[in-house]
């Protein structure tokens, strides 16, 4: 059986707990053997975002090496899976140190499309959702199609999605827009962050979806925040929640 190594960024283990608790429901629903290291710590995405990438060496190093055991890394973050898939080999390469974790990380959604390929889940989730495409869901795990390309339209959420009884599934216009968040971006260039998730949110909104879904938790919380501040008649909730509801 394979062994799947869980793995929570530390700001869904600090704001979005229930997230990280619907990942390993949802992956022992599916008949997996899972372990969640309890050492785990940050994978270093924000000080390497933020041009510090030498302090996150051995954060890196530490990553690599809690993992190194596992036939696959999950995790419910695709801005944090894409960073250790396409930045950790070259980091810890610094140090001449080979890289383990970045050929066996998944986003996990990705994960169960791609690996398990269940046919039916037990879930009930009798609402209507939208489907956010985060940028790196789109751009580097390929969660879905980038209309930026010539190619024909695929959500690998959607899929999923189909197979959670009761809910109905809608998509925003600007299908694969970013919301705004960008991690740095928020930060450093706020007025522009928070007009482009105004205009995200309003997107989602019209589709008359009761919720805004996705597998990046930061993207859901950038637009949270807009909900909130405004008082929008929209809700968010990350994907897992949805595909391990009434398991």
């Amino acid at each position: 059986m394979m062994k799947i190594g869980l793995f929570i960024p530390c700001y869904i283990n600090a704001i979005y707990p229930q997230v990280g608790v619907a990942s390993y429901r949802l992956l022992k629903s599916l008949g997996l053997e899972v372990d969640y290291p309890l050492d785990q710590t940050c994978c270093g995405q924000p000080m390497a975002n933020g041009g510090f990438e030498g302090e996150a060496l051995q954060l890196a190093k530490r990553f690599d090496n809690l993992f190194k055991d596992y036939d696959y890394i999950v995790g419910p973050s695709a801005s944090c899976v894409a960073f250790v898939k396409e930045n950790h080999a070259g980091i810890l390469a610094k140090e001449h140190h080979e890289c383990t974790s970045s050929g066996k990380i998944y986003d996990i959604c990705e994960f169960i499309h791609d690996v398990v390929k269940p046919t039916k889940l037990n879930a009930k989730f009798p609402h209507k959702v939208s489907i956010h495409n985060s940028c790196h869901g789109v751009r580097e795990l390929y969660l879905s199609s980038s209309s930026e390309m010539n190619v024909p339209y695929y959500s690998k959420l959607r899929d999923l999605l189909s197979l959670v009884e009761g809910v109905e599934i809608f998509e925003p216009s600007h299908v694969d827009e970013c919301c705004g968040f960008g991690g740095m971006f928020a930060i450093e260039e706020p007025e522009i962050s928070v007009c482009m998730g105004q205009d995200k949110v309003k997107d989602h909104i019209e589709t008359g979806a009761e919720y805004i879904t996705g597998a990046d938790s930061s993207c859901l919380m950038h637009m949270e925040g807009v909900i909130k501040r405004e008082k929008l008649p929209i809700k968010t909730i990350h994907i897992v929640e949805i595909l391990a509801s009434q398991l």
